[in-house]
């Protein structure tokens, strides 16, 4: 797609052949994409049915937090006196372990004691004589009367099949009408480590049938993929699922934007002219028809298109004569091959931009006859095998 090859130019600096003589211009300009299914104009409604495993709103979160707190309160005496049992469990288990300890250093004393006063001195230098260790007490901490907070929204996925439903558009469509039937049936967010990192799926179904047929029946997002740097029990996973969310309802929105929208898109193409004035006075017309028509493009109304397209042409054709005055071995010429080499950019960089890759083609055959005769520099070359690429390319 011609997209592609354009953004590329944009990793190229605006280099000048000669500082002297060659300007560069980037020239903006729009065009109209098509759908891959076109649509009659008088055709383009749709209506969505989505279903998923979302149905939670923003109220039943409120009104569920206000239930738990209720419900904290009820049981916060038993609560109080479980804490308060437990601990008296635990003052019984401490004064045992004190026994314990207590008889364990009686113990270990009276055999100590036992020993030769060599053996005793050797194991207090190592630390191993008898030493009475007894249990921290445990202190009472009663339980804090509920208070109530409100939820934190973040920590649910508030969505709902009708919110999503919504949320699906198609630009220049409407939602008054079943023309174009869309039922998109997303699953669950799943989560997965792998390596300490967390990826994700979650298979979303699409099916688009227009007039009754159907056109589209695909299963997306089955692969996982990344989600975070951190495992699955470090994230908050109703904030990730609500992102993975947005991304799917997202790549939705623009597949069926691809498939069935038209699209104005603005890019911007090199154009290089020469300075000079007097003998290059028609190179600079050349420039001004393209440029200026580029610009003029309005891919909604097919007269001034027309109209920019021919404005366009009587520059080209006179790049195409221009081409005819080249001495391709005479540097010196006022024609030569520095001259000759901005032209094919031009023809090629205006021909890709306006989708016609046959034409750009032809030009590029025609320089590469002559390229024994162009020097190149660096950026002149990547720029040239990017051009190839994108004319010799079939996806």
């Amino acid at each position: 797609m011609k997209l592609d090859y354009l953004l590329g130019l944009f990793l190229f600096p605006l280099f000048t052949l000669n500082a002297q003589s060659i300007s560069t211009e980037l020239v903006e300009y729009q065009v109209l994409r098509e759908p891959k299914i076109s649509i009659d104009a008088n055709s383009r409604q749709y209506s969505v049915k989505v279903t998923s495993p979302y149905n939670l709103t923003s109220d039943e979160v409120y009104a569920q937090s206000k239930v738990d707190f209720q419900t904290e309160l009820k049981n916060f005496d038993k609560v109080t006196a479980d804490s308060e049992n437990e601990f008296k469990q635990k003052i019984a288990d401490y004064d045992a372990d004190v026994a314990k300890a207590n008889a364990k250093y009686k113990s270990e004393s009276e055999e100590f004691k036992k020993l030769t006063l060599l053996e005793r001195l050797t194991l207090q230098d190592k630390n191993q004589n008898p030493r009475l260790v007894l249990p921290n007490r445990p202190l009472y901490v009663a339980p804090l009367k509920p208070v109530y907070h409100e939820p934190n929204l973040q920590n649910f996925v508030i969505i709902d099949n009708n919110v999503l439903a919504s949320q699906v558009n198609i630009d220049g469509f409407t939602k008054d009408g079943n023309y174009l039937t869309i039922l998109l049936d997303i699953k669950k967010t799943n989560f997965q480590d792998n390596s300490g990192q967390t990826y994700a799926n979650q298979p979303t179904t699409l099916i688009v049938k227009q007039n009754g047929q159907e056109k589209i029946n695909k299963i997306f997002f089955q692969e996982y993929k990344y989600i975070s740097s951190s495992p699955t029990n470090n994230i908050n996973k109703p904030r990730e699922e609500q992102q993975h969310l947005k991304k799917v309802v997202a790549f939705i929105n623009d597949y069926l934007n691809e498939t069935f929208a038209f699209k104005t898109i603005r890019y911007s193409v090199r154009l290089q002219n020469v300075k000079n004035k007097g003998q290059y006075d028609d190179l600079e017309k050349a420039h001004i028809y393209v440029s200026t028509n580029l610009k003029k493009l309005s891919p909604e109304n097919p007269q001034i298109n027309a109209a920019a397209f021919t404005g366009m042409q009587k520059g080209i054709d006179i790049w195409r004569e221009t081409l005819t005055k080249i001495d391709f071995k005479d540097p010196k010429a006022d024609f030569n091959a520095k001259i000759a080499k901005f032209i094919y950019f031009n023809l090629m960089n205006l021909n890709l931009a306006l989708d016609k890759k046959p034409e750009a083609e032809k030009v590029l055959n025609e320089m590469q006859e002559n390229l024994i005769y162009i020097k190149l520099n660096s950026s002149e070359e990547t720029e040239l095998k990017a051009i190839e690429k994108q004319i010799y390319k079939t996806t």
